[in-house]
C-alpha cells in the first residue's frame, strides 16, 4: 500500500534513539515535527541491548534495535536453511562474494559492487549469509583475491589471521542486509554507510523509495577512525574499500539525497551522486526555544556543548584554552555534554591533558544538561573545535542564543556562521587562542556578532523551514509517479566466475 508520505522507516546507526547528540536531536525534531506521519525506527546498534535514551513520541509505531555484534539477528528460518550453502547455491554465493571482493580491492578493473551485494542481501534475508561468510570456502576466496599478482595487498603478505579478522568485520558490517523495511514506507537513511544497506535492499527487491540524508561525512570519519585501529594493512584496505564503495553505491542509487549543507553536496557529487537528485535542506532550530541568552557571565568563560568524543577534538580546545589562560588567569572553560558509552577513556585522557597543561582548576566537565540554552548562556564565547561536522546544532543553537562563536572550518560550519562569528582552521590551537583573545578584548564586537548571529538563524535556519522541507520530500517520493517498480533479482544466471576473469591477468601485470 502506498504511504503517500505518511509512513517512514528511519534508519539510524549508533544514534537515535539510543544516544544524545546532533544527529539524534535532528531525528527527534523531525519525528515530533510531523505528528501526522507514522515513523518506524530501525536503529543499528552494537549489542541491541542499548537503552533508549529519548522519550519516543506517539507517532513512532515501532522501534527495532538491530545489533551489529552479538548473536546474529535474522528471520526465523529452519536450522537447515541457516547452514552454509551447498552445491549450486554454494557456487552462486562464492561467485557473488568474489565479485564483491574484486569490486572492493580492484575497482579499476570495472567490477561493480551492486550485483554481488544484492545477491548477498538475498542470502541475508534468508538467514544464510553469516554461515556462508564464515565458511572455509569464503576464507579461501579472500586469501586468493588478496594475493592476486596485480593487487598491492599481495606485497603485505596477508595471513590467515588477517583473513579471519577481515571476515569477522565484514560479516558484522553486512548484517543489516537482512533487516526488512515495512511495506508502503519511504526508507530514510539518516547517514551514509551501514544504514543504507536495508534501504538499498528494499529499493532493489520491493521498489521502496530510498532517501539519504548526510550530516557528517561518513566516509571521511571512517578514514579518520581507522588511523588508530590496530589491524594490519590488508584488513584496513579491505574495510575502507568496503565503506568507500558502499558510500558511492548509496550516492548513485538513492532516489533523493538531502545534504544539510553545500559542503556535503560537493562531496556527494564527487562521490558519484547525480546532481539532479541532490537537494540541500539545512538543519533548523526553534528561536523561541533558544532565546537570547542575556548578559554574559561575570567571570570570562568559554563554553562548549556536545558529546565527549574524539571527533570533537577537545584536545585542541584545551590547548587553546591553556594559551588564553596564561594571558587571562581568571578565564574558565565549561564543557557541557554526556560521555557516550565507550568514550570513558577519552574523557580520562582529556582530564590528564588539562592537568599536564596546568589548567585543570579552570576546566569543568558539566555532564549532560536538560536546559541546553543555559549551557550557551554560561559562556562569553561559545566554542566548536571539531575535526568533522555536518551542520552542527550546537553552533546554530548558540547563534540563536545570541552568543559570539569561534568554530573550526569543517563541514558546513562556514555556511552556518557566515559573517556572524569567527572561523579558524581545525587542529591549530594557537590560531584558535588568538581568535578567542581578540573577542574577549572587544565586548562591543562580541555583542554585535551575537545579535547578527541570532538574526541569521531567524532568517535562514528555523526548525519550521527544515521540517516542512522534509514533509514535502516524503510526499514527493511516495507519489505514484515516484520510484519505479521493483527490479528483478540479479545473479541467477548471468554472473560469470571471477576466477575465470582473473585467469586472464598475466602473472607480471603491475598494480
Amino acid at each position: 500500500m502506498p504511504s503517500r508520505g505518511r509512513h517512514v522507516t528511519m534508519l539510524t546507526e549508533g544514534t537515535y534513539p539510543h544516544v544524545h547528540g546532533g544527529v539524534s536531536t535532528w531525528c527527534d525534531q523531525l519525528v515530533r515535527g510531523m505528528p501526522d506521519v507514522t515513523f518506524e525506527i530501525l536503529a543499528l546498534t552494537g549489542s541491541g541491548r542499548e537503552p533508549v535514551t529519548w522519550e519516543l513520541p506517539p507517532n513512532i509505531a515501532r522501534h527495532t534495535a538491530f545489533p551489529l555484534w552479538g548473536h546474529p539477528r535474522g528471520p526465523a528460518a529452519p536450522r537447515r536453511a541457516r547452514r552454509s550453502p551447498r552445491g549450486r547455491d554454494r557456487r552462486r554465493f562464492l561467485a557473488a562474494y568474489e565479485h564483491v571482493l574484486l569490486a572492493l580491492l580492484d575497482p579499476d578493473a570495472g567490477h561493480d559492487l551492486a550485483p554481488g551485494l544484492y545477491e548477498l542481501a538475498a542470502l541475508a534475508r534468508d538467514g544464510r549469509l553469516t554461515p556462508a561468510l564464515r565458511s572455509e570456502a569464503a576464507l579461501r576466496s579472500l586469501m586468493w583475491i588478496w594475493t592476486m599478482p596485480h593487487l598491492p595487498t599481495r606485497a603485505a603478505r596477508p595471513t590467515v589471521d588477517d583473513a579471519l579478522t577481515a571476515t569477522d568485520l565484514l560479516e558484522h558490517a553486512l548484517r543489516p542486509l537482512g533487516a526488512r523495511i515495512a511495506d508502503g514506507s519511504v526508507a530514510h537513511a539518516v547517514s551514509s554507510g551501514l544504514a543504507t544497506l536495508p534501504a538499498l535492499a528494499a529499493q532493489h527487491f520491493e521498489g521502496v523509495p530510498f532517501l539519504l540524508t548526510e550530516h557528517g561525512i561518513y566516509l571521511r570519519e571512517r578514514y579518520l577512525g581507522y588511523r588508530t585501529e590496530t589491524q594490519r594493512w590488508p584488513v584496513k584496505a579491505l574495510m575502507l574499500a568496503f565503506y568507500r564503495e558502499l558510500n558511492s553505491l548509496g550516492y548513485r542509487q538513492a532516489d533523493l539525497i538531502t545534504p544539510c549543507n553545500q559542503y556535503n553536496r560537493r562531496w556527494e557529487e564527487r562521490g558519484g551522486a547525480p546532481a539532479d537528485r541532490i537537494r540541500t535542506v539545512y538543519n533548523g532550530v526553534d528561536p523561541a526555544r533558544f532565546p537570547e541568552a542575556g548578559p554574559e557571565p561575570a567571570v570570562p568563560t568559554l563554553s562548549w556543548c556536545g558529546r565527549i568524543d574524539p571527533i570533537k577534538d577537545l584536545e585542541t580546545l584545551l590547548r587553546a584554552y591553556a594559551i588564553n589562560r596564561a594571558e587571562l588567569p581568571e578565564l574558565r572553560l565549561r564543557l557541557f555534554g554526556p560521555v557516550p558509552a565507550g568514550n570513558e577513556d577519552y574523557r580520562t585522557r582529556l582530564e590528564k591533558l588539562a592537568a599536564e597543561l596546568g589548567v585543570a582548576d579552570g576546566v569543568t566537565f558539566e555532564g549532560r544538561v536538560s536546559d541546553v540554552p543555559s549551557a550557551y548562556a554560561a559562556g562569553s564565547v561559545v566554542m566548536l573545535s571539531s575535526i568533522s561536522e555536518g551542520f552542527p546544532f550546537s553552533l546554530i543553537e548558540a547563534m540563536s542564543c545570541g552568543r559570539a562563536t569561534v568554530s573550526t572550518d569543517v563541514g558546513g560550519v562556514r555556511e552556518a556562521v557566515g559573517d556572524t562569528g569567527v572561523v579558524v582552521p581545525p587542529r591549530e590551537p594557537a590560531v584558535m587562542a588568538a581568535a578567542v583573545s581578540a573577542l574577549l578584548r572587544d565586548g562591543a564586537r562580541r555583542a554585535e556578532l551575537g545579535r547578527r548571529a541570532r538574526q541569521r538563524v531567524i532568517d535562514e535556519f528555523t526548525l519550521h523551514r527544515s521540517v516542512d522541507g522534509f514533509r514535502r520530500i516524503y510526499r514527493e517520493l511516495a507519489a505514484p509517479t515516484g520510484p519505479a517498480t521493483p527490479a528483478e533479482p540479479p545473479l541467477r544466471v548471468s554472473i560469470p566466475s571471477p576466477r575465470r576473469l582473473a585467469a586472464r591477468v598475466p602473472e607480471g601485470t603491475p598494480a
